[in-house]
């Protein structure tokens, strides 16, 4: 490994993805009661978590601290080894910054050490596929500076599209208005959502129902996929597993070369998406 490559609990890698990755907590609160998430998604009793948020839990997240990357990095670097880590969205959370006022910090105090802060302009899996292409790169002995650029170039290439059945949790967030949220749940409208290029999250289309969403989503795979390179898919759900699996389907009725992952969406986001959050993130042309 020519560097050493970080993510956080938020890039939502099951265990056998994580190979050359190293992840950092997240810490939250269910509750009140403080939770870390060591990103160990086998353990994520996803189906208690989101039928807890069905029946109201209350779910507060922060951005990891400048000092948590230090703690972090510091070994790494004190081992001359140079660090990648894959950010989620500066667009929708605090922590991008954090993770740069301490890679700032590190190469003014060690001299020669280099510290890459990719903004993923996505989450959860958006930001894994970063990392598992980072991993991949260390791997092949590319010096950091020269791989930093191909991953900040890959970034707009990272698609992340997804659904969710509840708009009241993207409503408690910000992401639409009360107005929307209680009109569409009563009308059973599905908002079609994606990470744009500036990494926010924003609307690219309603249907009515599940089923029209799930094939909304794919009808996106279909018309931005990148047709050679790597055919990486993975599917993340907030405790629908049958729907994931259905979207799967579609997928590889598409692509019969897509290999596809499906998990759990991790807890960090995915109380900002709630129970039944549908996502697909894969390889495009564009986001």
């Amino acid at each position: 490994m020519s560097f050493a490559v970080f993510v956080d609990g938020s890039a939502n890698l099951p265990k056998e993805m994580l190979d050359g990755i190293e992840v950092l907590p997240c810490d939250y609160l269910i509750n009140g009661e403080q939770k870390i998430y060591t990103g160990d998604l086998e353990s994520f009793d996803s189906h208690s978590y989101y039928e807890g948020l069905k029946n109201g839990d209350k779910v507060k997240t922060s951005l990891l601290n400048t000092q948590t990357f230090i703690d972090h990095f510091t070994p790494v670097v004190k081992e001359g080894k140079d660090i990648v880590y894959i950010a989620m969205s500066a667009g929708i959370s605090g922590t991008y910054n954090a993770a740069i006022a301490a890679a700032d910090e590190l190469m003014e105090e060690y001299d020669g050490c280099y510290v890459h802060i990719v903004d993923s302009m996505g989450c959860g899996f958006g930001s894994g596929l970063l990392a598992l292409k980072a991993a991949q790169l260390s791997k092949e002995n590319m010096p950091c500076p020269e791989a930093s650029k191909i991953l900040d170039a890959a970034v707009p290439h990272a698609c992340q599209y997804f659904t969710v059945d509840d708009l009241n949790f993207l409503k408690n967030t910000g992401r639409v208005s009360g107005v929307t949220a209680s009109i569409g749940t009563v009308l059973n409208i599905k908002p079609i959502l994606f990470g744009d290029s500036t990494g926010h999250i924003i609307s690219c289309g309603k249907v009515r129902g599940r089923k029209k969403s799930i094939d909304a989503i794919v009808e996106k795979y279909k018309a931005k996929r990148m047709t050679d390179g790597d055919q990486t898919v993975c599917i993340s759900h907030g405790d629908c597993l049958d729907d994931a699996n259905e979207l799967a389907s579609l997928v590889k009725e598409a692509n019969p070369d897509a290999k596809i992952t499906i998990a759990s969406h991790e807890p960090f986001s995915g109380s900002h998406v709630g129970p039944g959050m549908l996502g697909l993130f894969f390889w495009g042309t564009e986001r």
